[in-house]
């Protein structure tokens, strides 16, 4: 079953909940996670899958459809989430074969040899908009219409790779290509302007050749929408600017005591841990 599109704000703010709902029992249930990082991109994540996206986690290398990238690939629990919510696989089947040695399709890092709904394995972070570049290439040289949509971190952006990328996605001219960043302003070891500070990014990505359209709350999806709408068309003939997408985001978004902290980078969470955390979440519910 693939869930048909969601058209209105109610509906994926409805879904959001639903996703970070489903998350959180599925960390629990593997022990393992990134749950700040996969919860800060929910928003965005739902945006693309159920609306933008012309991708089905059914048919997941039909010809012609978007390519997403999540460079970004320790949060790849959420995209999970989403391919089992529309239908792809059940949770029990997910727990099974979470790091299982004698299959792995599913892993805390993504794996496209696995998973067929992963478009780019990832996890070595750096890699994905660099492979993004060469997948709009491909698409112009093939004269094919699908957008490449990639989504960093921000303290994934330290990484010079990165920057190597804005230099060729500008000079190729790639309109077909799209760079999210999810600017939750934390990394693994605390704040990303006290380790590596890549403000004022959007004047820096400007000054590279890029369109800049920032969200001031990424984790708002009536924000989230409007960013997107403003996405170019599907004409691998044009040639312009690529567009980078600035998202502002809460690490641990929905819940209390993850909220802006670091600390819940990476890990499992435990029973009375998941009982908060899943009330807080109820509360995002707004019909």
């Amino acid at each position: 079953m693939n869930e048909p599109k969601l058209t209105t704000i109610a509906e994926l703010e409805d879904k959001c909940v639903d996703i970070r709902s489903n998350l959180l029992n599925f960390i629990y249930r593997i022990g393992m996670g990134h749950l700040g990082g996969e919860l800060s991109i929910v928003e965005m994540a739902v945006a693309l899958y159920y609306k933008y996206l012309n991708f089905d986690v059914m048919d997941p290398h039909k010809e012609g459809r978007d390519r997403f990238i999540l460079s970004k690939g320790h949060c790849s629990e959420t995209l999970y989430t989403i391919f089992s919510d529309q239908g792809a696989y059940t949770q029990d089947f997910m727990v099974e074969h979470f790091e299982s040695l004698e299959t792995y399709l599913f892993g805390m890092h993504s794996n496209r040899k696995r998973c067929p709904q992963i478009e780019v394995s990832a996890g070595s972070l750096g890699h994905g908009l660099p492979v993004s570049v060469g997948y709009a290439l491909g698409a112009r040289y093939r004269g094919e219409n699908y957008r490449v949509i990639c989504m960093i971190g921000d303290g994934e952006f330290d990484e010079g790779t990165n920057w190597e990328a804005l230099m060729s996605g500008a000079h190729y001219r790639l309109n077909n290509l799209t760079c999210i960043l999810d600017k939750n302003q934390l990394q693994m070891t605390g704040k990303t302007r006290e380790i590596m500070n890549i403000d004022p990014v959007a004047d820096k990505v400007r000054a590279f050749g890029w369109n800049v359209i920032e969200i001031e709350d990424g984790n708002n999806m009536a924000q989230v929408c409007a960013a997107l709408d403003q996405l170019p068309e599907r004409d691998c003939r044009t040639r312009e600017k690529p567009t980078f997408i600035i998202s502002n985001t809460v690490k641990g978004k929905g819940v209390s005591f993850m909220e802006g902290n670091h600390k819940w980078h990476g890990g499992g969470i435990g029973k009375e841990d998941l009982k908060i955390a899943l009330a807080d979440v109820a509360k995002m519910r707004k019909a």
